[in-house]
């Protein structure tokens, strides 16, 4: 939608809300609905402001400590939301409405760090430096139950409804009881001017994944994240919830698998198929680099859950060709010549996880890496090194990583460890259901 657009759709009405959104460190849109006419007559050209805070809380939005740019002491002020017009699109699933994705900025115009948005933007400028631009999609599952996101907390997440009962891969039988919901998500996202490709079943029951055209990566995360919050959105109007967890249940966990290419910015090009050892470096570089950004592609207690053998989330440090067992598989030939990178979870911050691996595979360009040959058979079984067991290790890792302080910057690298140790912190004081199935008799 063009600013224009938006100026007729106000004026004769069909436009009355504009939602203001930034990405938050989960990858979840934040901000303000306002009036339309607000928006055109003053936060178009001023911006609109937001606590800071919003950059400094945990997943249940509480205050917690630690976090340099956002405290009690320091007084929980403003930054200030920069509308992004290249984002404006309507949003067809709820009426008069149109919206737009923000920068952030402090008042003195600096930006700022911590924001997932500036971060991804900062390591596309290192691929700029080079003449190269990044394309990226994300494949992205989640779960569909029956119950309402209201029934859903109430039963305390327990016995809910999947909307399949058996496995539904590739089923068009199994799929075909939920198409409704799930083609309604598909044409929605369509008409918000998201490019969809496809939909299909997966695994565990009531599991489905939809795929998007790939595009520029930051409009790849722009995406994802409009994505996901519209696909809660519709689902809850249908009835339905939606789950991006990681690791729903025992069954299989719910991936974000991150297809990335080079390209040259000067007319589009596939820079992979046009230099065989560009590729070759990158794809070292996310190989010497995937253990210390883990944390990236896996930023919670549950995203770990995940990595288990034969569950086509992978448990090895190795790349292959078209192998799944590996962490990275290698696609594609020529203009479509690509790597996947099958570490992330749905519960992946999209901006963080492609920052990641454009980092990754800058610092094996700049070292000059060599790749190892690309392993065959089943990675599970390898002696390949293992990605981090658990959010504690990837911490660590992160912490010591000198390719993450030289990529992101030390008031990055502290944000997000500090980000960690809030989410290991509220795990550790929490009590599970486990615990007490194990020790309440029989202990």
């Amino acid at each position: 939608m063009t600013l224009a657009e938006l100026e007729k759709a106000v004026a004769d009405g069909t436009v009355d809300t504009v939602l203001l959104a930034i990405a938050d460190m989960e990858g979840r849109l934040q901000g303000k609905r306002l009036t339309a006419s607000h928006f055109l007559a003053d936060v178009l050209e001023h911006g609109a402001e937001g606590c800071n805070y919003l950059l400094a809380v945990d997943v249940e939005m509480s205050t917690v400590e630690g976090y340099a740019m956002s405290s009690w002491e320091t007084g929980y002020g403003d930054f200030r939301m920069v509308p992004d017009l290249g984002t404006l699109r309507r949003v067809p699933w709820l009426p008069g409405t149109a919206m737009l994705l923000a920068d952030l900025e402090w008042d003195d115009g600096r930006e700022v760090a911590a924001s997932p948005r500036q971060i991804l933007r900062r390591q596309l400028a290192r691929l700029a430096e080079r003449g190269l631009a990044a394309n990226a999609a994300t494949e992205l599952e989640f779960i569909v139950f029956r119950d309402s996101y209201e029934e859903a907390w109430r039963k305390g997440f327990r016995d809910l409804v999947p909307a399949n009962l058996y496995n539904v891969d590739y089923s068009l039988l199994g799929t075909a009881r939920i198409e409704p919901l799930i083609r309604r998500i598909r044409n929605e996202m369509g008409a918000a001017g998201l490019a969809v490709e496809n939909s299909k079943g997966e695994c565990n029951f009531g599991q489905h994944e939809i795929n998007f055209r790939y595009a520029d990566a930051l409009a790849t995360a722009d995406g994802h994240a409009i994505y996901k919050n519209g696909a809660k959105e519709i689902a809850a109007q249908e009835g339905c919830s939606i789950t991006f967890m990681a690791k729903f249940n025992e069954r299989e966990g719910s991936s974000c698998h991150v297809h990335v290419s080079l390209c040259q910015a000067e007319d589009g090009s596939n820079a992979f198929a046009a230099d065989r050892e560009l590729f070759e470096r990158f794809v070292a570089g996310q190989l010497a680099c995937m253990a210390e950004l883990t944390l990236l592609y896996a930023p919670h207690v549950n995203s770990y859950k995940r990595f288990a053998p034969g569950s086509f989330a992978p448990t090895a440090i190795a790349w292959g060709r078209d192998n799944r067992t590996c962490s990275l598989r290698v696609v594609g030939e020529g203009e479509s010549l690509r790597v996947e990178n099958r570490l992330p979870g749905a519960d992946v911050n999209p901006y963080l996880a492609l920052s990641a691996l454009i980092a990754a595979g800058l610092h094996g360009i700049d070292a000059e890496l060599e790749l190892e040959p690309a392993l065959e058979g089943n990675a599970y079984r390898s002696d390949k090194p293992r990605v981090p067991r658990n959010v504690y290790a990837a911490r660590d890792a992160f912490a010591a990583s000198e390719v993450a302080a030289a990529a992101f910057g030390a008031e990055v690298v502290e944000h997000y460890l500090n980000r960690a140790g809030v989410e290991i912190d509220a795990f550790e004081a929490a009590v599970t259901d486990w615990e007490r199935y194990r020790g309440f008799e029989r202990l």
